[in-house]
């Protein structure tokens, strides 16, 4: 029976991945614009800045689209498909839980965030126009 249950899930998961991610593009917000001189500075505080996540998560496809609202270059890296990025994920952050935004402080100390409402208040806190 169980074995049954966990075939049924992963056909599920099968179906509904491509619908999200198809859904992800269609309804990606419109990126805000900045002069080009702004845009650099945002470009440059974002280099600290690392997305753990699953390519389908919904979390994390919430969080890419408010990435793509503010217009910011953030590195993704995919905790599922990559074994190092997971470890990472593991022993750094703490717990393989995505979605997960690694910042890299000026002093060198690392913060891990989890949850993707926290996230998105922290991006929109700090890259937010005014």
């Amino acid at each position: 029976m169980r074995i049954l249950i966990r075939y049924f899930f992963r056909l599920v998961r099968l179906i509904l991945t491509p619908i999200m991610l198809i859904s992800e593009k269609l309804t990606t917000p419109t990126a805000i614009s900045r002069s080009a001189d702004e845009q650099a500075l945002v470009d440059q505080a974002t280099s600290n800045l690392a997305l753990y996540q699953f390519r389908a998560c919904p979390f994390c496809i919430k969080v890419r689209k408010e990435i793509a609202r503010l217009s910011l270059t953030i590195e993704t890296r995919d905790a599922r498909q990559d074994a190092q990025h997971r470890a990472d994920l593991e022993t750094e952050g703490g717990r393989i839980k995505v979605p997960c935004l690694r910042i890299r402080h000026d002093d060198g100390s690392e913060e891990w965030l989890y949850e993707s409402d926290a996230i998105n208040r922290w991006l929109q806190q700090r890259f937010e126009a005014a």
